[in-house]
């Protein structure tokens, strides 16, 4: 058994409130709590009176492999994760191949289980004709249906596909939710446009509510656990604030937060994704969601990919940017400023995803749950330096902006996985669980 004592940490409790103290790790779990503790352990960390906080689950990250390990890898995307005080991760089916059959999962379990070090799980995806593979193959943390913006057997938007999917089975279904059929039409309409701001005019906010109410009324008409990804539109905080069932979640993320459709003219095809930046009421509208309890917990959506690629112009230039690493000190500088309480942060980024995906033990500093932990320090700003990212493809989105509560220690099963800039060597993270 392996031991780790932090000492005088400000140890953040669940409620928001922080109590000085010392924690002790003992075999991968939080041993005990006390003002003081005589114990002796493996190794111990003085924290010098810094934060102490649950590690973050990042419920949703592409981290490219198989297929297209040049962006990223599951090692190096667990790295960026732990450097970010991310301890845990849910990674998307939209690989090559995609992960679509058990073959596919276990080979992705296999490879994670090899060289992350960070706790791991996986989404099963959906097609047109793999039902019976998604509601059987394990462990999963959930279906993932991309109603639009996916190409090949990964879209799923005719009608009849998603109503079977809805009707049969019991295991949580999270939605890309954009109207396909619009976005569609609506590209026809302003072919030829080379404006990047013309990305959040192709797939409108209409084409987000259209596919988020078709997801709700079968959500709703089969009483099927639903997840809908990456909120963006003030349209559909709306829908879900009048009428969300207690079986359905939604999340919000950081990009979508801290940028808009001003964020374009400065960072062109960079800051493009799907869903698109969206205008400043709809920033406003979800931090008004996350507040109210319409929007769950916050996930990064963090999907890399090269400068050179994103060099290329729109619209040859691919959507998504990278994030899992900047999240926390992104939301623990919102804090600092007052835009949001520490008992929030923990909601949204800890034990939120945690109690939607069903994983046990994990989101909260409690005696006898798991010692996934990350030490930030809320006293010292920082800037977002694209040379200090350790996703493969080096650039964030977030390049420049000042930041505090920058992770000094990340701790994964009790073992310190990320230790004042660098990565220590042997550390594994574990498959997560689903209490499906």
């Amino acid at each position: 058994m392996t031991s780790l004592l932090i000492r005088n940490a400000s140890i953040a409790r669940p409620d928001g409130s922080t109590f000085e103290g010392d924690l002790l790790c003992a075999d991968g779990r939080i041993a005990r709590i006390a003002r003081r503790l005589g114990a002796e352990a493996d190794e111990t960390i003085d924290a010098a009176g810094k934060l102490l906080l649950p590690g973050v689950i990042d419920a949703q990250v592409h981290f490219r492999e198989p297929g297209r390990e040049y962006k990223e890898d599951l090692a190096s995307g667990a790295r960026a994760a732990v450097k970010g005080g991310v301890t845990g991760f849910l990674d998307m089916p939209n690989t090559d191949p995609p992960t679509v059959s058990q073959a596919a999962l276990d080979d992705k379990l296999g490879r994670a289980a090899e060289k992350c070090v960070a706790n791991y799980g996986f989404f099963i995806g959906a097609t047109p004709d793999n039902l019976d593979e998604i509601n059987r193959a394990a462990p999963a943390c959930g279906i993932k249906v991309f109603m639009g913006a996916s190409t090949g057997s990964l879209l799923v938007d005719r009608p009849e596909d998603l109503e079977r999917i809805f009707a049969n089975g019991t295991r949580l279904i999270a939605v890309h939710a954009e109207d396909e059929a619009r976005i569609r039409a609506r590209a026809g309409e302003f072919a030829g446009r080379t404006d990047p701001a013309t990305h959040s005019l192709v797939r409108d906010n209409e084409s987000a509510r259209l596919a988020t109410a078709r997801a709700l009324a079968l959500a709703q008409k089969y009483r099927r656990r639903l997840h809908v990804l990456h909120l963006s539109t003030r349209e559909e905080v709306e829908l879900l604030r009048r009428d969300k069932p207690a079986w359905v979640t939604a999340e919000a993320t950081p990009n979508h937060l801290f940028l808009d459709v001003r964020d374009y003219a400065s960072k062109g095809t960079l800051v493009q994704m799907n869903p698109p930046l969206r205008a400043p009421e709809d920033s406003a509208a979800l931090w008004r969601g996350l507040r109210d309890g319409t929007i769950d917990f916050i996930a990064t959506d963090h999907a890399p990919h090269t400068l050179e690629e994103k060099h290329r112009g729109y619209p040859q230039a691919p959507s998504g940017m990278p994030g899992v690493e900047t999240s926390l000190p992104l939301m623990l500088t919102a804090y600092k400023d007052g835009r949001c309480t520490l008992a929030e942060i923990q909601k949204w980024m800890c034990w939120g995803p945690a109690q939607a995906y069903r994983i046990p033990n994990k989101g909260k500093i409690v005696e006898g749950w798991d010692a996934d932990l990350t030490l930030v320090d809320m006293d010292s700003t920082r800037p977002v330096r694209d040379e200090d990212m350790l996703t493969k493809v080096r650039w964030s989105p977030f390049s420049g902006r000042e930041l505090v509560g920058w992770p000094i220690y990340t701790i994964v099963g009790g073992a310190i996985a990320y230790d004042k800039g660098r990565i220590r060597e042997g550390v594994r993270g574990k498959a997560l669980q689903f209490q499906i």
